[in-house]
């Protein structure tokens, strides 16, 4: 019978066996070629070289060319780190991911894979004139290396989404009762990929509801004559709003100083409507229009005088008769402007927004990206 197969010293397998391959050669030819570690390629290289010496494994070849090319990758470090490479590396990397998310702007139509009433993580931009989920009307950029908390970016967006959505939408009874605002915000997570941008939106009040057509109603939309008539009532509107929340029982004289302050805006912008030429047949419109102002603008003035509450109440009712009247109605017709009055919140005490929603998404893959 045939022996053993024979040995051929500590270390060496036996004849006809291939030796095997040192591990740690593949570790260094792979290391080095991803170049992430490069250093320790080229330790292991080295090891694995020794080792291959004493065992007679083979890797030989694979343990030099991991150790040759983790040298040139740590010189290709150390030239990237002195050029500023790795960090536009970097950068590249995270705007890769930012890319994942969404990029929106004023104008811009989208629906959303799921609802505002979570996190959202990316959109499908639609043309405004198919049904879509949502508009955007602006976008408010945010600064700094640390996420400035929930309230803080919550608080932005209701307070600087706010002047952008007048802007956008000068014509709010054009806006209907079935629009709603949200805000996509950044959270903790997309800050960290560079998210810092809350985008202002208007929705539909139903979250299965969609919108059709551009809500857009602005310098870029209107005709003078519009932007005019808007404008003026954008001012009154504005001090409108601006009621005390105390009733006139309570501070009879912060009640009378916001009359004055009415009975001042209207002299204001009845003299601006009648500055304007009117072009065709909006003129007489306006001018009614203007006449019942300078008639409540006197019963302002009287309201802002008031020695009492009782006295007070009958000259705010009397001075607030015109609002959303029939002669409004009138010149917008005439203007071909919207013609169907909002419905307020009597519960709302900045003004006549219809209200306003937040949800969240992401612009950069986690709420997500950002908050609608």
């Amino acid at each position: 019978m045939p022996g053993p197969y024979q040995v051929w010293g500590q270390g060496y397998a036996p004849f006809a066996r291939p030796a095997p391959v040192n591990g740690v050669a593949i570790a260094a030819l792979v290391l080095g070629l991803l170049c992430f570690l490069p250093a320790v390629g080229l330790i292991l290289g080295i090891i694995a070289l020794v080792q291959i010496k004493k065992r007679g494994e083979r890797g030989r070849g694979m343990a030099i060319a991991g150790a040759v090319v983790s040298s040139l990758g740590l010189a290709l470090w150390a030239l990237s780190l002195s050029t500023n490479v790795a960090s536009e590396f970097w950068e590249g990397v995270k705007e890769g991911a930012r890319g994942s998310g969404y990029s929106l702007a004023a104008g811009d139509c989208f629906d959303v894979p799921g609802s505002f009433d979570r996190d959202v993580y990316d959109v499908d931009e639609v043309p405004c004139t198919e049904p879509h989920e949502g508009e955007v009307f602006g976008t408010i950029p945010l600064s700094g290396d640390d996420y400035p908390g929930d309230g803080y970016v919550t608080d932005r967006a209701e307070d600087d989404c706010r002047p952008l959505q007048d802007a956008y939408a000068m014509d709010p009874w054009a806006l209907g009762d079935e629009v709603d605002v949200y805000y996509l915000t950044p959270t903790a997570d997309s800050w960290e990929w560079g998210d810092r941008e809350i985008t202002c939106v208007f929705a539909h009040t139903d979250e299965t509801g969609t919108l059709t057509g551009s809500l857009r109603a602005d310098e870029t939309t209107l005709d003078a004559d519009q932007l005019a008539f808007l404008k003026a009532m954008a001012a009154i509107d504005d001090v409108l709003y601006e009621e005390p929340d105390d009733y006139a029982e309570e501070d009879l004289d912060a009640n009378k100083d916001w009359a004055a302050d009415v009975r001042d805006v209207l002299a204001a912008q009845a003299g601006a409507l009648d500055a304007h030429t009117w072009s065709g047949d909006a003129g007489r419109s306006v001018d009614a229009l203007v006449e019942e102002m300078r008639d409540a603008r006197a019963d302002w003035a009287k309201a802002a005088t008031a020695g009492d509450a009782d006295t007070f109440y009958l000259h705010y009712e009397s001075g607030y008769a015109y609002v959303d009247g029939d002669t409004t109605v009138a010149a917008r017709k005439a203007l071909d402007l919207a013609t169907t009055p909002p419905s307020y919140d009597e519960d709302e005490g900045d003004g006549g927004d219809s209200g306003s929603g937040s949800g969240s998404g992401s612009g950069s893959g986690g709420s997500g990206s950002e908050d609608v």
